[in-house]
């Protein structure tokens, strides 16, 4: 297989296909690694370095304010979407195939910009990193922020999921929860002699059903709450009565909330219920209240939306650097077969990251 050649100053509508025909499934990065620190090395302004298959590029001009812009190089499985397919022309071309919209179409405009900003307003981190898709512990981003977080410094952050090109501040927390509700076996034919654990699940689901979602404004962002059953187990048999069942709940958070006040606020809902949290990751605050992201919000333009989901801006968050998600593509077609991303999204976000860093 010959060395893939990414050309940064070219079309970026061609920059985002030849990304895409570079498989990279999560765990299988190093080719497009290689291919993006081959050519971003080209770039005197540009200190380029690595660690495993995250490329960092850093100007190091003295400016009083660094930003770190940064997205991620691999993908979901391959669904018979690569290579890439480009429909339609001028305005309405669209780039279809797996990464066009979760998210290479973000990092095509990075590089683009990458290139372009040879003397930027503000110093600038751009960063490319593995393993988003998979465990969190294989995250690059993670691993970075754990083992030397000085590496992602900065002022503000900008993360270029999709987000239909528009701005998406911070993000929902989320925490699971199990709750196990407890019977007595029988044999079906004869339930009397049991109780139904199942059943007992009843009262419970009810309370989650006739939660009201919360609406919390948080740095002029409104962010909705949910809470959700999203598994159930129970039941060894089908002739069986259970004298178990297993109840997986969800809780979407507004960033207002640590991962103490979330659980603490879950156990009062679920009061009654023995409660075993699963895992949790924080949300972030847009931090739109600091100057810096201002000058962004006025750069780029439009209404800044909030972030409903969990994205790696809360990494940012936990490191103290108010972040914001700006990408190119629908984030509803994150993972989906017919994923793709329209052109009109590149330019718009690339014009976007050179009006306010140029």
């Amino acid at each position: 297989m010959t060395d893939a050649v990414l050309e940064l100053e070219g079309d970026r509508t061609e920059l985002l296909r030849s990304l895409i025909d570079i498989e990279s499934v999560s765990g299988n990065e190093q080719r497009i690694a290689d291919a993006v620190q081959a050519a971003l090395g080209r770039y005197s302004h540009l200190a380029v370095s690595r660690i495993d298959n995250v490329i960092f590029a850093r100007t190091e001009l003295g400016r009083a304010q660094r930003v770190v812009i940064a997205g991620h190089l691999d993908t979901v499985p391959i669904a018979g979407n690569v290579p890439a397919k480009i429909t339609g022309s001028g305005a309405d071309m669209i780039i279809h195939g797996r990464g066009a919209c979760d998210m290479k179409g973000g990092v095509a405009v990075q590089l683009a910009a990458a290139a372009a900003l040879t003397a930027p307003s503000r110093d600038i981190t751009w960063m490319f990193y593995d393993n988003e898709e998979v465990d969190a512990k294989l995250n690059g981003l993670y691993r970075i922020s754990r083992q030397q977080p000085e590496l992602l410094d900065g002022d503000f952050a900008v993360l270029c999921e999709p987000s239909n090109a528009g701005i998406e501040g911070g993000c929902q927390g989320t925490m699971r929860v199990n709750v196990v509700l407890t019977g007595v076996a029988a044999h079906s034919a004869r339930s009397w002699n049991g109780q139904n654990a199942i059943h007992a699940a009843h009262e419970l689901l009810r309370r989650l059903a006739d939660f009201r979602t919360r609406e919390v404004t948080v740095d002029g962002l409104v962010y909705r709450e949910g809470l959700n059953a999203v598994r159930i187990d129970g039941g060894i048999a089908n002739n069986v009565v259970p004298d178990r069942c297993e109840v997986l709940i969800n809780y979407r958070f507004a960033p207002d909330k640590d991962l103490a006040a979330a659980e603490a606020y879950l156990r009062e809902v679920l009061a009654g219920y023995e409660c075993t949290v699963v895992d949790g990751a924080p949300g972030a605050r847009p931090g739109l209240d600091q100057p810096i992201a201002a000058e962004f919000v006025a750069a780029v333009g439009g209404e800044v939306q909030p972030k409903y989901g969990w994205t790696d801006v809360a990494r940012f968050a936990e490191l103290g650097v108010p972040a914001v998600n700006f990408g190119p593509g629908d984030p509803n077609k994150a993972h989906a077969d017919d994923e793709f991303c329209p052109a009109a999204d590149l330019e718009r976000c690339y014009a976007g990251l050179l009006a306010w860093l140029g």
